[in-house]
């Protein structure tokens, strides 16, 4: 019987199978992500797709690809610690592109979570342990300023970098977030390629850049 890709996947993610997006692949194999699809519609690399479509490769699977056709490994890239990253917002839709974005934003391994409002978000980052917390300002029951200053008084949370967005207007929210703690703020339209570009440097780096990036409008 022939199991469902999306049912694959499923089962993938709940035994906490590291997976991979073909953006990833490429950029460590350096070549374009077409020629990924490539080798995954000739059966050389196994995937399946995930409800929205998307191709998903277990790291296991990518490393025997390396293996057979005797390319480099590397040692950081299959490294047992991942880098976290929690994503809160109360909207599915919004969550499910951030999550996109930031898992074809980098090569290296990321772990990603969700939550729902402030409030869910504050329970995570005590579970979950994130690196880099990408935050809505405004959510339902606690709102991103004030779970972003809840972050920053625990010294136990501080070092989590954080990423503010927004969908609404309004003077000096930009102003606000960041001197709560936030690193910058983005509009929620995600201008993509900075928003990558954000996030692969403060996953890659250990200590939080000065704050830069496009302002909230």
């Amino acid at each position: 019987m022939t199991v469902p890709d999306a049912e694959i996947g499923k089962k993938s993610t709940e035994a906490g199978e590291d997976l991979l997006t073909t953006g990833a692949i490429a950029r460590y194999c350096e070549v374009s992500t077409n020629a990924v699809k490539k080798w995954i519609r000739r059966s050389d690399l196994p995937a399946f797709r995930t409800p929205g479509g998307h191709f998903r490769i277990s790291r296991e699977a990518f490393r025997s690809f390396l293996e057979r056709h005797g390319m480099p490994i590397s040692s950081a890239f299959f490294s047992p610690r991942a880098a976290r990253v929690l994503i809160a917002d109360d909207e599915p839709i919004v969550r499910e592109l951030v999550r996109e974005l930031v898992l074809s934003s980098t090569p290296d391994r990321v772990e990603v979570e969700t939550a729902e409002d402030g409030y869910d978000a504050l329970l995570k980052v005590g579970d979950f342990k994130p690196d880099l917390l990408i935050l809505d300002l405004k959510m339902p029951r606690m709102d991103g300023f004030e779970a972003c200053r809840s972050i920053r008084s625990n010294p136990h949370t501080a070092h989590i970098r954080i990423v503010a967005m927004t969908g609404f207007a309004g003077a000096g929210n930009r102003e606000r977030i960041l001197a709560a703690g936030a690193h910058t703020c983005f509009d929620k339209t995600l201008p993509i390629g900075p928003f990558q570009d954000l996030v692969r440097l403060l996953l890659a780096s250990d200590q939080q850049p000065a704050p830069t990036g496009p302002s909230a409008r």
